[in-house]
């Protein structure tokens, strides 16, 4: 990835939990790195920039307003966000993915694709794309974490959207879900409160606890 921003200088990064954290349609890192004072201390977060121009801000893959996708522009995105985490997961303890809107759909789609590299995800307003190669290829020996966090009158993610992912995310995953009245389509300091106690509770896990992930 050409931008990264990085919660902890390089030195203090060995053996931390990482959280790999891809921003919405339309915006950039600058919206993911204002949650890292509200994230557990003990992660090393890395908010990622966007491949995709979008006039002067970002995406992961074209969009429109029905969340219509070219695949071959996600699996493009997702596998050069797969290569830098390949690049940089030796240094840590573990690796999980925070997504928020269209950075959700990545973060689910890197879960499906390599279901084992992923301790925990969070999405947060977002979704889970509806697609059948990527729902023949999947396989979860056993059910990823997932947090899921949105307001039901968010209007940014249509009703299809909604149902299929929550569809997807009872059947597939261990589902924490909840919803936060008034947020929109946004993200919220109470949000980040459950956030931070997901990853604590399935990621900090009591010394001598073993992973379900591994």
């Amino acid at each position: 990835m050409e931008t990264v921003v990085w919660s902890k200088p390089e030195d203090q990064r060995a053996d931390t939990p990482l959280l790999v954290m891809m921003h919405g349609y339309g915006t950039d890192e600058s919206r993911m790195v204002r949650l890292f004072e509200y994230l557990p201390a003990e992660f090393t977060c890395a908010a990622l920039r966007a491949p995709m121009d979008i006039g002067d801000h970002y995406g992961w893959f074209l969009l429109d307003y029905f969340l219509a996708n070219d695949f071959a522009d996600v699996i493009k995105a997702a596998a050069a966000v797969q290569a830098w985490i390949n690049s940089v997961k030796g240094q840590h303890s573990s690796v999980s993915l925070l997504g928020y809107s269209q950075g959700m759909a990545m973060a689910s789609t890197l879960l499906r694709l390599h279901p084992k590299d992923y301790e925990a995800v969070v999405g947060l307003s977002g979704f889970v794309l509806q697609n059948e190669l990527l729902s023949l290829t999947e396989s979860f020996d056993t059910r990823p974490p997932f947090f899921w966090g949105r307001d039901k009158a968010d209007l940014v993610i249509n009703e299809d959207a909604i149902a299929y992912t929550g569809e997807w995310l009872q059947e597939n995953t261990l589902l924490t879900a909840r919803t936060y009245p008034g947020m929109g389509h946004a993200m919220s300091k109470t949000e980040m409160v459950d956030v931070s106690s997901f990853l604590r509770h399935y990621v900090l896990r009591p010394e001598g606890s073993t992973s379900n992930r591994r």
